[in-house]
């Protein structure tokens, strides 16, 4: 079972990165983009595998060695939360990027780089959306 909902959400995810991708414009994106249904919908799945399986009852998340015991004692349900984890917020950082670049009328393809970086590094794609921005706002002002 936990293979089976950790190859649906790691599939499924993808068809959403193309709607930010490939039709940012489009009413689904819209909606995708105004509230967090994907990481709502994921987050399902997460509590199902954190709860479900327990294991986080005595993790010490105040210390670098606690995360570090924490992914030795790994069980495939608590990767499985983990990656769902990187998903979510990924996902989520990706839409409100798509949103924020839409309201702050920054062309598309300008964002295409950053979101890569947001779907496959996460806090990197957000640096570089940063960076576009501050230099788009600078540019509109002169």
């Amino acid at each position: 079972m936990t293979d089976t909902i950790f190859t649906f959400c790691n599939t499924v995810i993808l068809f959403f990165w193309a709607l930010l991708f490939l039709f940012p414009k489009k009413q689904l994106t819209q909606m995708l983009i105004n509230f967090p249904w994907v990481p709502f919908g994921l987050s399902f799945f997460y509590i199902y595998f954190i709860f479900g399986f327990g294991g986080l009852a005595d993790a010490d998340f105040s210390s670098l060695e606690g995360i570090v015991e924490l992914f030795k004692k790994a069980t495939p349900e608590s990767a499985a939360a983990g990656w769902l984890h990187y998903l979510a917020f990924d996902f989520w950082m990706g839409a409100w990027l798509v949103k924020h670049s839409q309201h702050n009328q920054i062309p598309h393809l300008w964002i295409v780089v950053p979101l890569l970086f947001t779907f496959m590094l996460g806090p990197a794609g957000v640096l570089i959306y940063t960076i576009i921005y501050l230099g788009h706002q600078k540019f509109k002002t002169r």
